[in-house]
């Protein structure tokens, strides 16, 4: 569900800074990025305004990232996004908006990870630390994020047969048989872990071939680690991913390997769909999305990754 488009301006954040929080109003503005959810706005060379821009779903996202972050960042190994103030929604502007840290470093969508072994060691301690047993209250996931493959397996039935249809999948039959794999790999048994669970290459900064820090923690939820475990074939610079998988602890089995690399193949057909072909709500799409949505469906079929010994 979408609400109509706002126009954002440095005059509106401004204006909205000056109405609740005018102790940082006399600061720089300066457009930062424009996400799929949000508008970020650079508010002096510290902290960062974002304001949700489409997605009514953005609101809620925005609210789990107040309410949580500020307890998880100081146990995480990466810069994110810690939340500094909430602002309210008003005439000016009708929905919530939020002041966060500004974490450095380019999206990798744009500047990819370089460096393999800087580039695995970096997410895997960062994932160690954040798969924590998720504590009582946490927030369900909008999309079902962390459950089994099994609940996505018509959409991502759908969203293959469009991608193989607009010729971006040079295999389909392989990249079906990872999903399906996954699918029938034994699901998570352990305790629900923290999953970012929207972990892809535009929600990663980077800075010197590795990894700077991490973003848009909206859709944390509790679930199945392996969600994120995806990201060593959708980051990670060719050959990484053993390297990873040695460092992230504790050592996955092969059955959460198997939902990985499923989870791995889904969010790379995504990503194709929406940044080569426009699909899903973006006219025009994101063209940086498509290079890693190309790349990790050769990484997945070219030689599964085993736990490591």
């Amino acid at each position: 569900m979408t609400h109509t488009p706002i126009e954002i301006t440095a005059e509106l954040v401004r204006e909205l800074l000056n109405e609740q929080h005018p102790d940082l109003a006399d600061r720089p503005v300066r457009l930062g990025a424009r996400g799929w959810d949000n508008r970020l706005w650079r508010l002096g060379d510290e902290l960062a305004v974002r304001l949700p821009w489409v997605t009514e779903s953005a609101d809620v996202l925005l609210h789990n990232e107040h309410t949580w972050l500020p307890a998880l960042a100081p146990h995480l190994p990466l810069p994110i996004p810690v939340p500094q103030r909430l602002g309210h929604a008003s005439e000016r502007f009708p929905r919530p908006w939020i002041v966060t840290t500004w974490v450095r470093g380019e999206p990798a969508d744009r500047a990819p990870a370089t460096d393999a072994e800087s580039s695995a060691d970096a997410p895997a301690a960062f994932l160690t630390a954040l798969h924590r047993p998720a504590p009582a209250g946490a927030p369900v996931s909008r999309s079902h994020r962390g459950g089994p493959p099994a609940d996505h397996s018509a959409g991502f039935t759908g969203q293959l047969d469009a991608a193989t249809a607009m010729g971006l999948i040079p295999d389909p039959d392989a990249v079906r048989a990872v999903w399906k794999d996954a699918v029938a790999a034994p699901e998570w048994a352990g305790p629900p872990l923290w999953p970012h669970a929207d972990l892809h290459p535009a929600n990663v900064g980077t800075a010197h071939g590795t990894f700077s820090g991490v973003i848009d923690f909206g859709d944390l939820c509790p679930g199945d680690p392996a969600y994120d475990l995806s990201g060593a074939w959708l980051l990670l610079p060719d050959g990484a991913a053993d390297r990873f998988f040695a460092a992230y602890e504790p050592t996955p089995d092969a059955a959460t390997l198997r939902r990985a690399r499923g989870w791995a193949a889904a969010k790379a057909i995504a990503g194709l769909l929406i940044g080569e072909a426009g699909v899903q709500g973006r006219p025009g799409g994101k063209p940086t999305w498509g290079p890693p949505g190309r790349a990790t469906p050769a990484r997945l079929v070219a030689r599964p990754t085993s736990p490591p010994s």
